[in-house]
């Protein structure tokens, strides 16, 4: 995490302890620097998850993983098929 030039690994690194995040951060800036961080470690690009898969993956790190998935979709680093059945990383 030490080659990340922009320093959003480490700025958000704060917000978990023991792997696990804390609070979802409710400014949508710092919330925003969370999501691409959860976006670049959970999700491969190119990869197709299903729902469960992305709930799975968004609860190793914190227990609301529809309102984190939401966030992800909103704010454009998920992108999802119309009937919901599959998710992708943006990018």
């Amino acid at each position: 995490m030490t080659d990340d030039p922009t320093g959003t690994a480490h700025d958000v690194t704060a917000l978990f302890n023991g792997g696990r995040l804390i609070a979802i951060p409710r400014r949508s800036a710092r919330r925003g620097q969370l999501l691409a961080y959860l976006a670049d470690t959970l999700f491969e690009p190119g990869r197709s998850y299903r729902e469960p898969e992305v709930n799975a993956a968004l609860r190793t790190v914190h227990d609301d993983a529809p309102a984190l998935r939401r966030y992800l979709v909103e704010s454009g680093l998920l992108t999802r098929t119309r009937d919901g059945a599959s998710y992708r990383r943006a990018h």
